[in-house]
């Protein structure tokens, strides 16, 4: 027994030690729940943490047409809001202006340089033909100084750019606002010395060269774009002559139709230069309803420095590794949101505010000013309408001024003599 309990257990031993060789190992398989990187085509077409990734393989289609209805009209409903709200502050701070400070009322005879053909004159075809040649004039200027913005941008005249755009600024927040502010005084009989008034001017200015030409709030900026385009619309409306205004608001539309639309418009050309180099266009000339620059970049040695991570690295942050400071951690996905504002030009917020200024100034009835109001907005909404459907960059003074005028007219020549004749033979409706 002991003999055969010996060689049993030798045996044992010797069985035990011949698998030499090391097991197969089974492969690797990360669970079904980590975070997988997307891929930027499936974030182009609808990727968002709150609805799910779309699917990368071509099999639902349908599933991620789905996702981006949604998106369209998530996003169309909110940036139609956020845009209404400033266009309607620009005419509201433009009216009350006008109702309120005489100054930008009241008729002269200093014009700008861009109208140099007077309208003071007797004869009806002649005051025609003068503010038809200021039109010309005055659109001419625009194209010239477009075309020639287009061609310093294509050849990457980015310091010329910035030193023209400061230039402006510099002219708005320090000149146009002293002179907005010295009016107010006078009407409201305001005794402020010059010491006070320099400090607010002051102050006023550099803040708003900080956070347009700089960075700052974005609710900050977009005050200061807001209240730019409302000072340049007072000008407009102070020293344009009555007819050359109207000329020159329907000239503006047929050419920033022209100007976007056309293969070789200017502004068209603007846009696609700017979205081949993957570069926002300036923020001095562009109201945008989200960020306009990016926040929290990485540096350069933190881009080379996660370029050479490892695998263990790569393995850990997949885990649900997250960084020392919560807050500067950024998805893809905000960029994506911050990416979608809808933006406008400060051009389009100074003739539209032209538009019901000049109604306002001359039509003195409120009636007029309001049909202009809600004609501008309904033309408003229906560019942003006309974006979501062709989903390219679209001309945004058009649609506007065109209901603008015509509601203008119609109401100042047809509605309002018709409420002055109940009025007067007391009809009530």
């Amino acid at each position: 027994m002991n003999a055969s309990d010996s060689e049993e257990d030798s045996y044992d031993e010797r069985t035990a030690l011949v698998p030499s060789e090391s097991p197969a190992l089974p492969s690797y398989k990360p669970p079904e729940n980590l975070n997988h990187p997307v891929d930027p085509s499936t974030k182009r077409s609808g990727v968002s943490r709150r609805g799910g990734a779309a699917p990368v393989d071509g099999g639902s289609d349908q599933e991620v047409d789905v996702d981006e209805e949604e998106l369209t009209l998530k996003y169309g409903a909110k940036h139609v809001i956020m845009l209404f709200i400033p266009v309607t502050v620009c005419m509201l701070v433009v009216v009350a202006t006008i109702k309120s400070v005489s100054f930008y009322s009241e008729k002269t005879n200093q014009t700008l340089i861009y109208t140099p053909f007077t309208e003071n004159t007797a004869s009806v075809g002649r005051r025609l033909l003068n503010s038809v040649l200021n039109t010309i004039v005055m659109i001419s200027v625009i194209v010239v100084m477009t075309i020639f913005l287009v061609v310093l941008y294509k050849y990457r005249c980015y310091k010329f750019i910035h030193g023209w755009l400061i230039l402006s600024s510099l002219m708005l927040l320090f000149w146009l606002s002293s002179m907005y502010l010295s009016e107010v005084f006078k009407t409201y009989n305001l005794a402020v010395d010059y010491p006070t008034v320099v400090v607010i001017i002051w102050n006023f200015g550099a803040v708003g060269m900080i956070c347009i030409h700089w960075k700052g709030p974005l609710q900050l900026q977009q005050a200061y774009l807001i209240l730019i385009s409302a000072l340049m619309a007072l000008v407009f409306i102070k020293f344009l002559p009555e007819w050359s205004a109207w000329l020159i608001l329907g000239a503006i539309s047929i050419y920033d139709l022209v100007a976007v639309l056309s293969p070789k418009g200017p502004l068209r050309m603007l846009v696609e230069t700017a979205q081949e180099r993957n570069e926002p266009i300036f923020p001095a000339l562009i109201y945008s309803s989200a960020m306009m620059w990016t926040v929290g970049m990485a540096s350069p040695p933190d881009a080379q420095r996660s370029g050479q991570e490892t695998d263990e690295e790569a393995e850990q942050s997949s885990r649900g590794a997250e960084p020392e400071n919560p807050q500067a951690q950024r998805f893809p996905e905000d960029d994506l949101e911050e990416d979608r504002g809808v933006k406008l030009g400060l051009g389009d917020f100074i003739f539209y505010s032209v538009l019901v200024g000049k109604a306002a100034a001359m039509g003195g009835d409120w009636n007029t000013t309001l049909a202009c109001f809600v004609a501008i907005l309904i033309g408003l909404c229906l560019t942003l309408l006309l974006l979501a459907i062709f989903k390219k960059a679209l001309p945004a003074l058009p649609i506007s001024i065109t209901f603008g005028l015509v509601f203008y007219f119609s109401t100042d020549f047809l509605v309002q003599p018709f409420m002055d004749n109940l009025v007067a033979h007391q009809f009530y409706i």
